[in-house]
């Protein structure tokens, strides 16, 4: 602890600090309580003794974190953040075992935002500033709000063509065009239009990267919802919002865009090894998506850090 700086006005019991961490005025850290190096604990700060505290974090002026609470590496808690451990508080009654609340490594968690106990922020999210979090954020989206909800995702490249509302896209443009994220592509696909109406159409042979083995439909999305949250080990597929609009985002690892789509004209090819998510739905919003194997559980990356984790290798 000789390490550690602790102000004179500050109590930390525990004995679990590591290297260069400083607690400022009138903040408690209780016996139990393990907290990495490098972090910075600001003034009236609470922290109980089942709490976890990795490295190089952030807690600002005025945040308890309670008993079942996880915060990993490079986190940083605005001020006046609050977080809960218990859905149906009483006063003298307490549950069997509180409920975990996990920070992913990299989170922000802007000024006065609550964040119900039993969930996760997923690493690189962004918690708005005054957002009740009432479920689980996936890692790298922004969510604001009461309750909380997506409205973007942390790096996403909204610049040029890599946030295009498909109906714009010219009669004439290339049939196939780049994204800017591995073997991801947008293909225009065959449009005839006369008095009677429009019909967009598409050979399996001829105008998609595969062949499909099946296909489902995503429909009647409240806004609000997420879908996908995955990558593929093995599988292609390809999306056409035939209805509606929705934005669909692709991560190769390292390159992360978002596209609105809204035309059943134009396509995504998502092949393997790529993060997709689908968020942002309107109403009416129906997409089709083609796939090049049967379903099979074990195809699917559910988790982020897994994910990154095999692009490395």
């Amino acid at each position: 602890m000789s390490e550690v700086f602790v102000h004179e006005k500050a109590i930390c019991e525990s004995k679990n600090v590591g290297r260069g961490t400083r607690i400022w005025p009138f903040a408690h850290v209780l016996p139990g309580a393990r907290l990495g190096s490098d972090c910075n604990v600001c003034e009236c700060v609470f922290i109980e003794n089942d709490v976890q505290i990795g490295n190089r974090v952030t807690i600002k002026a005025g945040v308890q974190l309670w008993d079942g609470t996880t915060v990993e590496d490079d986190v940083f808690i605005g001020p006046n953040a609050t977080f809960t451990n218990d859905l149906y508080p009483r006063s003298k009654v307490y549950p069997e075992k509180f409920l975990r609340t996990i920070v992913k490594k990299g989170a922000s968690i802007g000024a006065n935002a609550t964040i119900l106990p039993g969930i996760e922020i997923g690493a690189g999210a962004m918690v708005g500033a005054g957002a009740v979090v009432t479920r689980s954020v996936p890692p790298n989206a922004t969510v604001v709000g009461n309750p909380a909800r997506i409205v973007g995702y942390v790096d996403a490249d909204k610049s040029g063509h890599s946030h295009v509302t498909t109906r714009e896209v010219e009669p004439n443009a290339p049939k196939e065009n780049d994204t800017g994220v591995k073997g991801v592509r947008i293909f225009r696909m065959p449009r005839f239009t006369d008095i009677r109406g429009e019909l967009s159409v598409g050979e399996f042979a001829k105008d998609l990267p595969f062949q499909p083995a099946r296909y489902f439909v995503v429909y009647n999305v409240p806004s609000r919802e997420t879908r996908g949250e995955h990558a593929h080990r093995a599988n292609h597929q390809f999306m056409i919002c035939i209805a509606g609009s929705c934005t669909i985002l692709v991560d190769d690892g390292i390159s992360r865009r978002e596209f609105i789509f809204d035309s059943p004209v134009v396509g995504m090819h998502v092949p393997p090894m790529i993060w997709g998510t689908q968020y942002n739905y309107s109403s009416d919003a129906v997409l089709l998506v083609f796939a090049s194997l049967p379903y099979d559980a074990n195809d699917y990356i559910r988790d982020y850090s897994e994910f990154k984790m095999l692009v490395q290798r």
